[in-house]
């Protein structure tokens, strides 16, 4: 048995190896230079803080290489509001809050229907609605030959931390790399031959995911009830027999980020990127981890078992990545949030503290309350992770004072199971930040113009959900808390301790660049981090 599965390991470490071994370059070291070839940025959906620690003893590839050589912050914070997937990424590259690149949820984050697919049918995505400028828009303003690429499993982590230039980016769909009509009308031909090469790895019926080491090592139990609402929880984990429909599921498998990984390879590869005299962009952004965090929760097999791989896969990466950048890396790898455990697991443990809450219910009752005052129209505009959004305009038009109701609606949602804290956007605003932790996130989720007029807070544990997945998009530290992690040139090994926030890594590569922010930032310079710096002063 152990045998078998040691033999499908290594078929899948040599698949990763061709695509990684197509991707090699033969590359004579140039002169040193002050600048690194390539600057990359990796984010690892939902890679919450603590995770590497958790593993660290059986870690032996890229992970265990970045944190033995890298400036390891162990207090990283997307903090902000709403710690979902597009508001995060997009804080990563530009040294900005939600409230400043406004894209403060998801549902407003790039999708485009003004764009199309390219590489497949469907609705596109752009950076349209990103505001201000990214690390790359500066590299670019003092680089004109500077050049991007950016791949990943979702269109939202690669897309938000390029920006708004128009690069290389490409994202999987249904295994199949794409890309919208914002970058390029067609694909190019290497993206169409490497999507042709991995169709096979991609469509193969019955793929089976075993444990990549033997199931001593692993102390959690291997099917827990609320896991992947409760189907296929053991190990080992067959996949579909249908090419189609193994295709659709290869995402949620750790084999979806690898083969974003081998992607990028061959994209740096075929580009030339950091062959030049000045340094280019690679940003990665890896998804299959969200969905494998959602489907069984921060503290599972599944997870511990996808960090083990991709721990080995980054090794390769690097090591790659090394060979064809004469002048070296500065590499981030970092998450977009982090992650609230299932309430069931603490209900296991006795702890009925935490809830799924629901608070649509109460928000549809003033909904039509609101129509039977004032008319026909829509008033409640939409709710996102605790924002509730209301048409001032609408509302007031009709005779009415919103900031009369706001209390109101405010005290009913209150009364839900779980909830430990409703704020209107006016005492938000007024609130001492320095002092409340919560008004701080939230704060720096209120965008210009913002319609957002209520912020609702979970009490510990809670989520907004209904048990069939682990959540994240709270405003909490738990969500908030991240992996980060930099590492190259410039870069001073270590354990940092000491807050910082996502936010600080945009001005951090800028600095080491020398390339200038063309706006203010919410981050500053990691100067503790740094070679020749020790404290924590801009």
């Amino acid at each position: 048995m152990k045998h078998a599965q040691n033999a499908r390991n290594a078929r899948y470490a040599r698949a990763l190896g061709a695509f990684c071994a197509s991707c090699a370059l033969c590359i004579s070291p140039l002169a040193s230079q002050e600048v690194p070839s390539l600057v990359v940025a990796i984010s690892v959906d939902q890679l919450g803080g603590g995770y590497l620690d958790r593993y660290a003893h059986q870690l032996t590839g890229g992970l265990a290489r970045l944190t033995r050589e890298g400036a390891v912050f162990t207090q990283a914070y997307q903090d902000h509001g709403v710690t979902s997937t597009a508001p995060g990424h997009a804080s990563i590259l530009s040294g900005r809050y939600p409230g400043g690149t406004a894209i403060i949820r998801n549902t407003a984050g790039v999708v485009d229907t003004t764009e199309t697919l390219v590489g497949a049918s469907g609705t596109g995505a752009s950076p349209r609605r990103v505001r201000g400028s990214m690390l790359f828009d500066w590299m670019k303003s003092r680089w004109p030959r500077a050049r991007a690429l950016g791949a990943g499993g979702d269109d939202r982590n690669v897309i938000l931390m390029i920006g708004r230039e128009r690069e290389h980016a490409y994202w999987s769909v249904q295994g199949r790399f794409v890309t919208s009509t914002w970058y390029r009308r067609e694909l190019p031909d290497w993206v169409r031959a490497f999507n042709e090469e991995a169709l096979p790895v991609v469509t193969a019926p019955n793929r089976r995911w075993d444990l990549l080491l033997d199931p001593s090592h692993y102390p959690e139990p291997d099917s827990l009830p609320w896991e992947n609402r409760g189907v296929d929880v053991t190990f080992p984990k067959t996949g579909p027999q249908d090419p189609a429909r193994a295709a659709r599921a290869f995402r949620y498998t750790p084999w979806g980020d690898s083969l974003a990984l081998a992607f990028a390879l061959r994209g740096a590869a075929e580009l030339g990127l950091g062959r030049d005299g000045h340094p280019d962009l690679l940003v990665l952004g890896l998804a299959s981890s969200d969905d494998i965090g959602h489907a069984f929760g921060p503290h599972s097999r599944e997870v511990h078992d996808y960090i083990l791989r991709l721990d080995r896969w980054l090794g390769v990466f690097l090591d790659s990545l090394e060979r064809m950048s004469p002048r070296g890396l500065l590499l981030v790898l970092t998450s977009d949030h982090g992650v609230t455990p299932f309430p069931e697991a603490a209900w296991a443990r006795g702890d009925t503290v935490p809830r799924h809450v629901r608070i649509d219910t109460t928000l549809n009752r003033w909904e039509w309350q609101l129509v039977d005052a004032l008319g026909e129209g829509r008033y409640i505009l939409w709710l996102s992770s605790g924002l509730v959004a209301i048409d001032r305009a609408a509302v007031e038009a009709r005779g009415a004072r919103l900031d009369t109701l706001l209390p109101h609606i405010a005290r009913d949602i209150r009364r839900v199971p779980g909830v430990a804290r409703v704020q209107t956007r006016a005492e938000v605003l007024r609130a001492d930040t320095a002092a409340d932790a919560t008004s701080r996130r939230w704060r720096r989720a209120i965008e210009p113009g913002s319609q957002a007029e209520l912020f609702v807070s979970l009490g510990r544990g809670s989520d907004f959900a209904t048990g069939t997945s682990a959540q994240h998009g709270q405003n909490s530290e738990l969500d908030a808390h991240v992996t980060m992690i930099l590492w190259g040139r410039g870069i001073r090994a270590g354990r940092f301790d000491n807050r910082v926030a996502v936010v600080d890594i945009a001005p951090t590569l800028a600095h080491l660049l020398g390339v200038s922010p063309s706006e203010p930032l919410d981050g500053r310079i990691l100067h503790e981090a740094l070679t020749g710096g020790t404290d924590g002063r801009p």
